[in-house]
This record gives C-alpha cells, sequence and structure tokens, in this order.
C-alpha cells in the first residue's frame, strides 16, 4: 500500500492541544457558542447533538454531528444520543441533496488518536459530500487541496437549509 503524506494535518491537530487546555474541548465550546455568529461553525442544533462544519475540511461542505456531551468512548452513548445522531444523519443527507446534489457520501467516526481522530476527546460523526472527478491532480501529484467554497457562505447556506427542512419535517 502507498502512503500519502499530509503533514500539515498536524499543525492542525496541535491547535486542538493548546485550545483544549483554556476552556475543556473545541467541541465542547461549540456547543453553547451563538450559532448566529459568523465565527461559529454551527449549522443547526438538536436536543442531544449539534452539526457544525469543519474548519479543515476534505471536501466542500464537510461537516461533523456532534453529541453535546464531552464522551471520547463511543460505548457511553446513549440510545437516546445515537438515536438522534442517526436522524441528524438522515437530515444531512437531504441537506447536501438539496443544495449541493452530491453523488456520494463518506460518512464515519475515527475513534481514538490510532484511527486517525484528530480530536480524540470528544466523538463526533463526519459527513463528506463527494461528486465523481472531485479528486484531481492536485492532492496527488501537488499535495494540495483545492476547496473552492467560503466557509461562511457555506455556513449560511446549510444554515437555512437545515431550517427550512426541519420546519417541515416538524410539520409532518
Amino acid at each position: 500500500m502507498e502512503k500519502m503524506w499530509s503533514p500539515w494535518r498536524s499543525k492542525y491537530i496541535e491547535s486542538f492541544n493548546k485550545k483544549d487546555k483554556d476552556c475543556g474541548c473545541v467541541f465542547c465550546r461549540a456547543a453553547i457558542e451563538d450559532e448566529t455568529l459568523d465565527s461559529s461553525l454551527v449549522v443547526h442544533r438538536g436536543k442531544h447533538s449539534f452539526i457544525m462544519l469543519n474548519l479543515y475540511p476534505y471536501n466542500g461542505g464537510h461537516l461533523m454531528i456532534i453529541p453535546d456531551r464531552h464522551l471520547s468512548d463511543f460505548k457511553q452513548v446513549t440510545q437516546e444520543e445515537y438515536t438522534e445522531m442517526m436522524e441528524e444523519l438522515q437530515l444531512t443527507i437531504k441537506v447536501f441533496e438539496n443544495l449541493m446534489n452530491p453523488q456520494g457520501f463518506n460518512v464515519g467516526m475515527n475513534l481514538g488518536k490510532a484511527a486517525g481522530a484528530g480530536i480524540d476527546q470528544h466523538i463526533h460523526l463526519h459527513v463528506v459530500p463527494r461528486w465523481n472527478g472531485d479528486t484531481n491532480f492536485m492532492p496527488v501529484i501537488g499535495e494540495v487541496k483545492v476547496i473552492s467554497q467560503d466557509l461562511l457562505g457555506m455556513k449560511k447556506q446549510l444554515h437555512n437549509e437545515f431550517k427550512i427542512i426541519s420546519e417541515m419535517n416538524s410539520k409532518l
């Protein structure tokens, strides 16, 4: 198996160690911040979890579904939290289909540092929209991933679409 090195990821991962020392973890801070602020990457809130954009996405629209409770062990997730996260996953897929029309999705969790978790102290579920041909020569040859969407613009679009679909679902 060939390996593709991405040393720029270590700077990203290390940035959370510095932030975590002052007030818990980045996800716990996001869980309580005002999602209407431009600085917030939160696009939707449930009763027990929230959805936010990844600040360092692998692809445009890369979202994470995160339980409000600070958990590092997936076995500690309650049935209520698990059910809501799966419902939020379904909602996220609907939002992406309406807004971005992806041809597929990567969905998953990296549980623990050894599994590749950049933030291993607070579990989170990644949802990445994918399109045929979205991987080209830039990341393979140039070691550069081009993300063409502006995070703030993407946040506003996603936030609005989550609101519309959530309101439609609540009327059913």
